[in-house]
């Protein structure tokens, strides 16, 4: 260990040759472990010319698959959105029995396999599942259709927008709302002239990465839709579905579809990270409210 400098003891990593071999650790693994296999993609993906490319975009199978993908966002996303607000309302903004358990319950779903999630749709919505014979007796259809695609969906991303809310909502306190219900705002009228403008950054990160991760479920999504193509197919489903039919071309085709929504996630996470949401200044998220730094009456006049 090298003597102190400055009059503070020495640092692992102080030594110039030791953070050299670091940074290039991590710049090797960034380039092996991301930046190669969206390369790849990519590169095959217009290795056969542009008019392959556009004919594989455009088969209809494909067409389908992005159209089932983008219908299910466009249900499961905000459904999830509302549940998030509201789940962080409720943690946050009051004292009731069960707050603790309702968080853990919130968390379950990045604790759980997705495999195992659809498997559990399986045996509740399934022929012989719990609710199996009802559903078919009543002629409504969930696996093998849109109905359990959109619930596989809601169940693996449920918690993404709550995880952003929860934390900033509770290091924001509740003397804000109080304030407006004591000046005589309603309950929406709090909502959304003092609530939401606080929390819209870290709601809009929330809905983006909820958005990223509805378009790229694979597991859940698998077990319960079937696999039938030009159906029940989502996209990655159809991807590989065509990489197994040694449709290369089509495959990275399409997959390069999700490469570029994962940069526009990226590119999206990091302007909102400017914007204030999404940093890691969040204080745990059953910790005491603290005191809010203006009051709310200017906003509820405003």
């Amino acid at each position: 260990m090298s003597a102190h400098v400055n009059g503070r003891p020495p640092r692992v990593g102080d030594a110039p040759a030791f953070r050299r071999a670091l940074i290039g650790i991590v710049l090797s693994l960034v380039a092996i472990v991301i930046i190669a296999p969206l390369a790849i993609i990519g590169y095959q993906a217009f290795s056969q010319g542009l008019q392959v490319y556009a004919a594989a975009i455009a088969h209809p199978d494909t067409l389908h698959a992005i159209g089932l993908t983008v219908v299910t966002a466009l249900i499961a996303v905000p459904i999830n959105t509302a549940f998030g607000v509201a789940a962080a309302w409720a943690i946050t903004k009051f004292d009731f029995w069960g707050r603790r358990f309702l968080l853990v319950v919130i968390e379950i779903p990045f604790s759980i396999s997705p495999i195992v999630a659809g498997v559990a749709y399986l045996f509740v919505y399934g022929l012989q599942g719990l609710f199996g014979p009802a559903l078919e007796s009543a002629d409504i259809k969930i696996l093998f259709a849109l109905p359990g695609i959109v619930l596989a969906s809601m169940f693996v991303t449920a918690p993404f927008v709550a995880r952003e809310l929860i934390p900033l909502m509770q290091a924001q306190g509740r003397d804000l709302e109080e304030a407006a219900t004591s000046l005589g705002a309603s309950g929406w009228r709090t909502f959304f002239s003092v609530t939401l403008p606080n929390i819209r950054w870290a709601l809009l990160y929330g809905v983006v990465l909820c958005n990223a991760r509805v378009m790229g479920e694979f597991g859940a999504v698998s077990v319960v839709s079937g696999n039938i193509r030009g159906q029940t197919n989502t996209l990655p489903l159809h991807i590989e579905l065509l990489y197994h039919d040694y449709q290369t071309a089509g495959a990275f085709a399409a997959a390069s579809i999700l490469a570029l929504l994962a940069v526009v996630t990226l590119v999206a996470k990091v302007l909102l990270e400017r914007q204030g949401a999404g940093r890691a200044r969040r204080s745990p998220a059953l910790a005491a409210p603290r005191a809010a730094p203006k009051t709310a009456s200017a906003e509820v006049s405003s």
